[in-house]
């Protein structure tokens, strides 16, 4: 088979194989750069699994192009136009926003599961300018848009493939054309499902239902979701449907954040002697830090990640205390966490609203300020194509000590928040960071603790998730102190438009 011009490695070109053969049963032919319609079959799944930097995201972008160059669409959960059984689809997922925009970051227009399982419904008169812009219709007429705020949606629809955005630089709110909600009960056609060592049964289950052929990339090496006994959906793959990638693609210059995480292998490796390696690697490399302190200013934008959850509520409690934060309200600039939605089932919509806009459990998110109604916050949803939203919130901040959080903000339903400054090792997954800070002190706990998982030392387990969240630099803390910040929390630093409906961010409670 010829390959692309980027040369891979021979794992990578065995898994391309492997890939190309798959999809080639399924009607689309990389080799010859063709495509059937889809024909209804046995549906086929099939992983590609290997530790950080051993080329996952590499080969999941050059397949990407390829399909692309084969005449397959890829979809992404805005707008969805009238079905053509000719035509070829490709959806590119992962689990959370901020796993989603890293591959966004790498060129690849991939989305979360959540906004390819719930589907926007259209009102039917601007569903008219959706075809149109999609060129499966005439230029329409609407009443209230003139023609050049119809110019202006086919410009920016020229420029960024979205059609909500489209509209919005028209004039129109989202409320205006999007009427709700529904979750998606007719298939799709081909997934690639990034970060997938994050899926659980459910999620799982969900995929195989909506993709024919679903292929998993995923880290072996991570936490296992909690609850299943430290085993991952692509575990239980037939022998010859997960395919391993073995050799590490470093950067240029080498990495040693890469190198400390690969070492954890050594099952001869102690704790001890793992910190040597990382106060080794931070005299020879700035990209490794060896910390005292942890950086308040850092846990603005990207949390200290931890073990223990006393841990993480001791560590917000002082930097908050550090940047002078009230007791009973939040600053503009701190950052939380969501922690689910709390509505009842008769607002079954509202919540599926909320979690289309990027609101699901995990997301990072950074308070803005107060909303126009009681109850309601402003908030950016870290690394959503459509970061503004204003949402009625219960944000708790926990206490050390005691079992009830305060709760500045509360409204009687809506999205559930907690403070983001610190997180656990577990929630960080899928999520990476410029500069990531590693509380070591309670890596060390675990490893005194002597706690396994499937097979594996914890605090090895907890080590390699942690310092591969890094992108740049790994700061490696080794006291439980914090160095007070530079300058105030504020949010100049924050993108101040969104491609997606930020002309109105919308009032969703």
């Amino acid at each position: 088979m010829t390959l692309p011009a980027l040369q891979f490695s021979d794992d990578q070109a065995e898994a391309w194989d492997r890939v190309a053969e798959v999809l080639r049963g399924a009607g689309v032919d990389l080799l010859e750069g063709t495509t059937l319609p889809a024909a209804s079959g046995k549906a086929s799944v099939l992983a590609v699994v290997g530790k950080a930097g051993s080329g996952k995201t590499m080969l999941l972008a050059e397949l990407t192009k390829a399909l692309a160059a084969a005449g397959v669409d890829t979809i992404s959960g805005d707008y969805e136009g009238r079905r053509r059984k000719d035509r070829r689809t490709l959806a590119i997922l992962a689990p959370t926003n901020k796993a989603a925009s890293v591959l966004r970051g790498r060129g690849v227009p991939a989305t979360t599961i959540h906004r390819i399982l719930y589907t926007p419904v259209y009102d039917p008169e601007y569903e008219k300018i959706a075809e149109w812009l999609a060129g499966n219709g005439d230029r329409p007429e609407v009443e209230g848009l003139t023609d050049i705020a119809l110019d202006r949606a086919k410009a920016f629809y020229d420029q960024v493939k979205s059609i909500p955005g489209a509209l919005a630089a028209a004039g129109l709110r989202g409320s205006d054309f999007i009427l709700g909600w529904k979750r998606r009960e007719d298939p799709l056609d081909i997934g690639f499902i990034d970060e997938s060592s994050m899926l659980d049964e459910r999620q799982y289950e969900d995929l195989r239902e909506i993709f024919p052929t679903l292929i998993l990339f995923g880290d072996p090496a991570q936490l296992a979701p909690v609850g299943q006994s430290g085993e991952m959906v692509f575990d239980r793959l037939a022998e010859g449907r997960k395919l391993t990638l073995n050799r590490i693609h470093r950067q240029e210059t080498d990495s040693p954040i890469l190198d400390l995480a690969h070492a954890l292998a050594d099952p001869a490796l102690d704790f001890e002697g793992f910190e040597r390696m990382v106060a080794d690697a931070a005299r020879r490399d700035e990209r490794v830090q060896w910390a005292e302190r942890v950086d308040a200013g850092l846990m603005a934008r990207s949390p200290v990640l931890v073990w223990r959850n006393q841990t993480r509520v001791r560590l917000i409690q002082a930097f908050r205390a550090a940047y002078g934060a009230p007791a009973d309200e939040l600053l503009p600039g701190e950052p939380l966490i969501c922690d689910g939605i709390e509505l009842p089932l008769k607002h079954r919509k509202k919540r599926i609203d909320l979690e289309a806009r990027g609101l699901i459990k995990g997301a990072q998110v950074i308070y803005l300020g107060p909303g126009k109604k009681p109850g309601f916050s402003r908030l950016h949803v870290v690394g959503s194509e459509d970061p503004l939203v204003s949402a009625a919130s219960i944000i708790k901040i926990e206490q050390p000590d005691t079992e009830e959080p305060f709760i500045p903000y509360a409204a009687r339903m809506g999205a559930a928040f907690l403070h983001g400054a610190a997180v656990t090792i577990h929630k960080a997954q899928g999520s990476q960071w410029e500069d990531v800070q590693v509380f070591a002190p309670d890596l060390f706990v675990a490893a005194r603790m002597g706690r396994t998982e499937a097979g594996l030392p914890l605090w090895k387990r907890l080590a390699y998730v942690a310092i591969t969240r890094a992108e740049k630099r790994l700061h490696w803390v080794v006291r439980n102190r914090l160095a007070r910040p530079a300058e105030a929390l504020g949010v100049a630093d924050l993108p101040r438009t969104s491609s997606v409906l930020s002309l109105d961010p919308v009032e969703a409670g």
